[in-house]
């Protein structure tokens, strides 16, 4: 069947991002892989302390999602012709909610994993910095998927939603060093995964002022 006359084509791989099952599914199969060590290959240093292993996991597909979900933007900014830059700012709700429940779930397996039947060894986890910098993070992240929904905007006004979910660069920054400090990742994992998106805000702030001259 021929494509109607005057719609431009769209290319396979964003007719596939723009469909929110396709992001759906990559949302959930980073969560499903602590599976593989145990049931398909199995990984004795994951099996040594299963709890450990999916808590530093969840952690790790916390922050990618949410690095991925700020680059959106300046992908759209700095390729606005781009089909894919399009298809993956449409879901920019999604992910970032995605985001905000692998670090829910994150923080619940922390709480498991140091709970020992008494609430002063999570008083004493609180005292740590980097575990402060985590739950930061956690509330900002509750926050913005609380007042993500259309309803919230209107509430807040165009204005002050946006500013308020600027906060999303102070929960990539304390998610950054949540993870480098607590050595959950090593510091250069923290770059491959925080690095490309100030490459891309700098970017995108260079290609703004340049256009607004």
């Amino acid at each position: 069947m021929s494509p109607t006359h005057g719609a431009p084509s769209v290319s396979l791989p964003a007719r596939l991002l723009r469909a929110k099952p396709v992001i759906w599914t990559l949302l959930v199969l980073p969560g499903l892989w602590p599976a593989w060590p145990w049931f398909v290959r199995p990984d004795t240093a994951a099996q040594a302390d299963p709890l450990k292993f999916i808590l530093h996991h969840l952690g790790l597909v916390a922050c990618v999602l949410l690095a991925l979900v700020l680059s959106f933007t300046p992908l759209r900014v700095l390729w606005p012709k781009s089909e894919i830059a399009q298809a993956l700012n449409r879901h920019r709700r999604l992910v970032g909610v995605g985001a905000f429940a692998y670090a829910l779930l994150h923080f619940t397996a922390q709480v498991l994993y140091v709970y020992d039947g008494s609430f002063e060894t999570l008083g004493k986890e609180l005292q740590k910095t980097f575990q402060l910098t985590g739950l930061a993070t956690l509330v900002i992240l509750l926050v913005l998927t609380i007042t993500s929904v259309n309803a919230a905007i209107r509430w807040l006004g165009a204005k002050a939603w946006k500013n308020l979910h600027r906060l999303a660069y102070l929960a990539a920054a304390l998610a950054a060093y949540h993870q480098a400090a607590a050595r959950k990742l090593f510091p250069l994992q923290v770059v491959w995964i925080f690095g490309p998106l100030v490459v891309l805000e700098i970017a995108r702030i260079v290609r703004q002022r340049k256009q607004a001259r």
